[in-house]
């Protein structure tokens, strides 16, 4: 085990932050960075991710410096921070670092302000510092302060502890970053994304005979027009046929073109100006289409030639994004959607105490519970009261919430059964909590995670979620009165 002992060094002296007036906005927003900053000192959460870092940076260095692991450790901090402040202002990696070259409060709070000069990582260091630690990791430390705050509140200047024996539970989609799945739109996806890495490989040098690349987006772009005003048409079938049948002879000699392309990049790529990983960077986007490519032309063919639908399993939703599934969630403006079900719990005060997105097909709601509430016992310890929708009950979670001791506050399927359990107050009270979770769920997904997840492969989606929870308890418990405060409001 390599020693993961943090050394301790001298930081640049940082800048006097500002005082502003005329602002509550910037004075509220500079509280809560501050007493974030409090929280993750106060928590030993930064202490433990740095440790967890070094730990697997030490495993793969040799003897590092000690400048080296001091480094090593100023970039921790940093990046911690920046993914913290960077969520919260649900800012882009491009927008955010022009807004930290900007703001003395975020660069004093992501640890860059200095006297003589301020450094502000660029967008890929941003993006790298997003990725700086696994899923597993940060999910720990989210545990960790969450335990902290119900067992031992004085050590994060709370005024009291939050309430751990209670969840709230909800499952939503969570939207993925791609257009509405119509069949012929995967059709002019593969042939922007072909054309456009032959056009790389030819303006490297590597030339075969053919047609400029433009000239097939153009041919594409004209033909998806025609596919989308086909309906306005009296014989609108006969018009999708024809234009469909246009479309698929195009993408024929675009994927001809581009296997050519793909296999001179394979064999010639020494010649040109990139690196091995960059040409298999090309050479991969281009074998993740062309692998595809049949399947959605035969899918295309099916449902509009055929007139054939097919089955959720075998369709193709993304050429780009292979874990997205058909979610039929029967909401109003949203009978169906397109992404990954995201699972959550929240306690009383609005922490996310477990988490959890599919990468396949989720099960049904009332699948979900047993295996969130072992999670959350195993973690917090036992639980005595669980709220949820109706959507969750079943008679097999009914008997085992019972043998469990828990409380079930779960809205019952049958009607009769609700009757009955509507005379208990402490039912009543769990049901009109748990319709807040509803709005816990959307300040999740429209808040810190802007509607949909941008980040690419459900790795990077799970890393975004996660994030996303520890941003959001932190804003919470930064909400959350202290001694001081709740002194104040006795006496008052």
């Amino acid at each position: 085990m390599p020693d993961t002992t943090i050394i301790p060094f001298e930081l640049p002296l940082p800048q006097v932050l500002p005082t502003i007036e005329g602002n509550v906005d910037y004075r509220q927003f500079r509280d809560q960075l501050l007493r974030i900053d409090e929280l993750l000192r106060l928590s030993g959460l930064e202490s433990l991710l740095i440790r967890k870092d070094l730990q697997r940076w030490l495993a793969r260095c040799k003897k590092p410096s000690t400048k080296a692991q001091q480094n090593r450790q100023l970039h921790c901090g940093r990046a911690l921070r920046c993914n913290i402040a960077r969520v919260l202002l649900q800012e882009e990696y491009r927008g955010f670092a022009a807004r930290l070259a900007d703001s003395p409060l975020l660069q004093y709070f992501c640890g860059l302000s200095e006297v003589a000069c301020v450094t502000v990582p660029s967008k890929s260091t941003l993006q790298r510092y997003d990725q700086w630690w696994p899923q597993t990791e940060v999910r720990q430390v989210i545990q960790q302060l969450v335990g902290l705050a119900g067992t031992d509140p004085k050590k994060l200047d709370l005024s009291e502890a939050v309430d751990l024996e209670s969840a709230f539970l909800d499952s939503t989609c969570l939207s993925a970053n791609i257009h509405y799945p119509v069949d012929w739109v995967l059709l002019r996806d593969s042939t922007r994304t072909l054309m456009k890495a032959v056009r790389l490989i030819r303006d490297q040098g590597i030339k075969h005979r053919m047609p400029a690349p433009e000239s097939f987006l153009s041919r594409i772009n004209k033909l998806c027009i025609q596919m989308t005003h086909a309906g306005n048409k009296d014989d609108s079938q006969r018009h999708r046929k024809k234009t469909l049948r246009q479309m698929d002879k195009l993408v024929c000699t675009v994927r001809d073109h581009a296997k050519r392309y793909r296999q001179l990049l394979a064999q010639c790529w020494p010649q040109t100006q990139w690196t091995q990983a960059q040409a298999e960077q090309v050479l991969g986007r281009m074998g993740q289409v062309l692998e595809q490519l049949p399947q959605a032309r035969k899918q295309a063919r099916q449902r509009i030639l055929q007139g054939q639908a097919v089955p959720n399993e075998e369709k193709i939703l993304s050429l780009y994004e292979p874990d997205v599934h058909v979610i039929v969630r029967k909401k109003a403006g949203a009978e169906v959607e397109f992404g990954n079900t995201l699972f959550l719990a929240e306690n009383p005060q609005g922490l996310i105490l477990d988490w959890e997105l599919f990468q396949q097909s989720a099960p049904a709601d009332s699948a979900l519970m047993p295996r969130s509430v072992g999670r959350m016992e195993k973690v917090y310890g036992p639980l005595k009261a669980v709220g949820a929708d109706r959507g969750f009950d079943s008679e097999m979670n009914r008997v085992g919430l019972a043998e469990d001791g828990i409380y079930n506050g779960v809205c019952p399927r049958s009607p009769q059964l609700l009757e009955q359990r509507n005379h208990s107050w402490k039912f009543k009270w769990l049901q009109r909590r748990r319709a807040q979770i509803e709005a816990r769920v959307s300040i999740i997904k429209n808040v810190f995670l802007r509607g949909r997840v941008r980040s690419k492969g459900f790795a990077h989606r799970q890393l975004a979620v996660t994030w996303s929870v520890l941003v959001h308890n932190l804003w919470v418990l930064a909400r959350l009165p202290q001694p001081e405060a709740a002194e104040a409001a006795r006496a008052a």
